[in-house]
């Protein structure tokens, strides 16, 4: 079995679309790169996929404040995608920003998509408290319709 993992070779069959969920954080950032690395092994469709999180937009949020905070999330959100996609370098990565609740959109997307691989972060940015696994990472366990392949910070 020498030779297999040498540059340019490709596994083929394994994965066809594979999606990875962003949150940009620092503690994402070894999920990201895994699920490029195995993208680019198998030769699968891509999909990176970043979701606003709207939750405290409604939770007593003065109505003016509304369309600031949501600006800036979403740029937060195209930031952590153009990362991940200069990191995906020559791979063809499509790019997607969502919004609303982070496990439902990811699992939501997941099936539109019929992809085979997710690809997360044992925590992200919120990982307040959680001490061994993410709450978004912890449901889409429970929901997604395809394998998932939980990484952790490196």
């Amino acid at each position: 079995m020498t030779g297999l993992l040498q540059p340019g070779w490709k596994m083929t069959g394994i994965y066809q679309k594979i999606v990875i969920a962003t949150d940009g954080s620092e503690k994402n950032l070894s999920a990201v790169i895994e699920g490029l690395m195995i993208a680019r092994v198998s030769g699968a469709k891509l999909h990176i996929v970043y979701v606003i999180d709207t939750k405290p937009l409604t939770t007593g949020v003065i109505e003016e404040s509304y369309a600031g905070m949501y600006d800036s999330l979403r740029g937060e959100g195209e930031q952590a995608l153009e990362q991940a996609k200069e990191l995906a370098g020559d791979l063809d990565a499509d790019t997607f920003l969502l919004a609303g609740k982070p496990a439902s959109e990811i699992t939501r997307f997941v099936k539109e998509q019929g992809a085979d691989l997710l690809v997360v972060g044992t925590q992200g940015k919120s990982g307040l408290g959680k001490l061994i696994l993410g709450s978004v990472a912890e449901t889409i366990i429970r929901t997604a319709p395809c394998s998932v392949l939980v990484v952790r910070k490196s």
